[in-house]
């Protein structure tokens, strides 16, 4: 069967019936040339502290399981009613160390009960919580961000989850004395103290209730730090009435939520917006169950998330593409893993990237073949700032890079830029402006207070704005030819890694005050090894200068260059990296995204490279005179 009857045969399969929206939306046009966009589904009521959630679920559905996580002792779970029980012995010991919005709670911990405790504890009382990403102090020689982070935070207590782990970098980085609590190997530094001594005894169980009354919706939920493409990282304000909005926008996104309680097996950091707001929230607010995923969509780790997979069936799945990507394999090789995979779920999840068609269609494939249904496939456009989501893809709009419409009581200003739209966003979801930073947070706002997000969107169907906008990239990553030629790199992006993968794991685009525009590729070495016929552990090096794997990337090189139609859309010459972006010198960023600007500071020598004239490393493409 050839490859589009068999898409077409696929497609013609049934979707797999699921509660989820698609609502109507309005676009209003304004005088100067940008537009509103907004659902024409009001925001349904929704509740004033995190808290509430937990205090709901106890009650209602004490014996359900919240929380599993894996250990090396076997499997720990944590029931609803246990949950509040140990949230609130935890709360009355964090009462007695006056923590607050200047001395908040910072957590250095990988995911994991007891750490969820510890921020269910502070949101209880009303204490901000700072989850700073491990890698700043793991991943780090200088720990300039460590240390930037405790400055900005000036925090009244930090949480580690190992105290010998995380000796060297505190004692560098931490610049007072302040309570350090170790979940584990507490002995490894003289002043760290255990769990066991935050654990209250009941006897302040009512000044923890009193403190739990005054949460309101400004009250500070969090600090989550997000860093950009430059600089130290800013901390992003999480207030609980931006959470509380945005948990209700997600339930009037898949009603599903609502309808039975969601169960996911869920990697996603929680000192990411995507794992510790959307993802835990999305459980929390609805009663649903987290297998604790202890596995990251990486080669050397994604077994560990295979181990839970075979033994659990969610009803809802959320990863990268990359974690999808590395999943396809074991679904077409494990008939078991594939039964159980696909069993219960309602609808596939994907964020912080695009995911590429064929990865797309390989899941819808795998779907008709294992239960005879499509799988609704779905995405959004949000960011720290929003709390996450601020846009989602609908029940009958999906499709790769397809980000939806405006979800419930969310206003976006679409601003035009070139052949795309600045999105900026204003609603009950998004932060009042960043911590101790006065400068960054008025240069967040327009003048009608829409939070300029950076990103550009553009219309699937100009004449029928419900059926979404497609993703275009960041503002952050056009430049300029030397032509004064606009390139819009995002866009760029997103076209080549179509076309190269799964060869290519990430691509970036270069050019900026040059005549013409290049790639930097960094591919896929076990891909990369099975095109060209080598053996799988082929050193990254010998895999770059295969002139089997080169003839390869040339061919789809020259498919990417013929699409283009001028100087600023056309790329004319490419270079494989055997390097991998580094996350300890700043070339990834929180998401796993490459930082351009970071990793064409560290290695100029690349640049040089690729825009000589000599280098035998350099796949070109030739190319006919074109025009911008």
């Amino acid at each position: 069967m050839s490859t589009l009857n068999d898409r077409k045969t696929i497609l013609s399969a049934p979707l797999r019936p699921v509660h989820f929206f698609s609502p109507d939306v309005e676009l209003v046009r304004q005088a100067d040339g940008t537009s509103l966009m907004r659902s024409l589904e009001p925001l349904a009521p929704y509740d004033d502290r995190v808290g509430d959630w937990l205090d709901r679920w106890a009650r209602e559905a004490p014996d359900r399981v919240f929380l599993v996580e894996q250990t090396k002792d076997g499997e720990r779970s944590l029931r609803y009613e246990e949950a509040r029980e140990a949230t609130l012995n935890l709360a009355e010991g964090l009462l007695r160390f006056e923590l607050g919005p200047d001395r908040p709670l910072a957590i250095l911990a990988a995911n994991g009960i007891d750490h969820a405790l510890l921020m269910l504890a502070a949101l209880y009382v009303g204490i901000p919580l700072a989850p700073i990403a491990p890698a700043y102090a793991l991943q780090s020689t200088d720990y300039l961000k460590l240390a930037h982070t405790f400055r900005l935070l000036t925090p009244g207590m930090i949480v580690v989850d190992d105290g010998e782990l995380y000796r060297k970098a505190i004692e560098q980085a931490l610049q007072v004395e302040i309570p350090i609590v170790a979940l584990r190997n507490a002995s490894a530094a003289p002043k760290m103290a255990d769990l066991a001594t935050l654990l209250g005894d009941g006897s302040r169980r009512e000044a923890v209730l009193a403190a739990a009354a005054r949460v309101g919706r400004d009250t500070v939920a969090k600090y989550l730090f997000t860093s950009g493409s430059t600089g130290m990282p800013k901390a992003v304000i999480n207030t609980h009435g931006m959470l509380c909005a945005n948990a209700q926008m997600k339930r009037q996104v898949a009603p599903v939520l609502a309808d039975e309680p969601p169960l996911m097996v869920d990697w996603a950091p929680w000192n990411h917006t995507a794992g510790g707001n959307s993802n835990f929230n999305l459980i929390l607010h609805n009663g649903g169950t987290l297998y604790i995923d202890p596995g990251k969509p990486t080669p050397a780790l994604f077994g560990a998330s295979l181990e839970v997979l075979r033994r659990i069936s969610s009803n809802i799945y959320f990863n990268v593409p990359r974690g999808y990507e590395l999943l396809i394999p074991h679904l077409e090789a494990d008939s078991d893993l594939r039964e159980r995979f696909f069993r219960r779920v309602k609808f596939l999840w994907y964020a912080a990237a695009s995911m590429q068609p064929a990865t797309w269609f390989a899941l819808e494939r795998l779907a008709v073949k294992t239960v005879g249904e499509r799988i609704l496939t779905v995405t959004g456009l949000g960011m720290t700032e929003t709390s996450p989501i601020a846009m989602f893809s609908t029940l009958h709009n999906n499709g790769p890079g397809v980000v939806g419409v405006p979800v419930a009581g969310l206003e976006l200003k679409l601003v035009p830029h070139d052949t795309s739209f600045e999105v900026r966003y204003r609603g009950p979801n998004v932060t009042p402006g960043y911590w101790r930073d006065a400068p960054a947070t008025a240069a967040a706002f327009d003048e009608q207070r829409f939070f300029l997000s950076g990103d550009l969107v553009s219309f699937i169907d100009p004449k029928r704005p419900s059926a979404g906008m497609h993703f275009d990239g960041r503002i952050s990553e056009d430049f300029k030819l030397t032509s004064g030629t606009r390139v819009s790199a995002g866009k760029l992006r997103l076209n080549a890694l179509e076309v190269l993968r799964p060869l290519a794991n990430e691509v970036v685009i270069v050019g900026a005050d040059r005549k013409d525009v290049r790639m930097l590729i960094f591919p896929d070495c076990e891909a990369c090894a099975a095109a060209a016929g080598l053996d799988p552990a082929s050193a990254p090096a010998r895999l770059v200068s295969d002139k089997t794997l080169k003839a390869i990337f040339h061919e789809r090189l020259a498919e990417i260059a013929a699409a283009g139609t001028g100087s600023s859309n056309r790329i004319v010459a490419a270079l494989l990296v055997d390097v991998p972006p580094s996350g300890a010198a700043g070339e990834l960023t929180e998401k796993g995204t490459v930082n351009s600007r970071a990793l064409q500071r560290n290695r100029p020598e690349l640049l040089e490279a690729l825009f000589g004239e000599t280098d035998e490393r350099v796949l070109r493409i030739a190319v006919e005179a074109t025009h911008s």
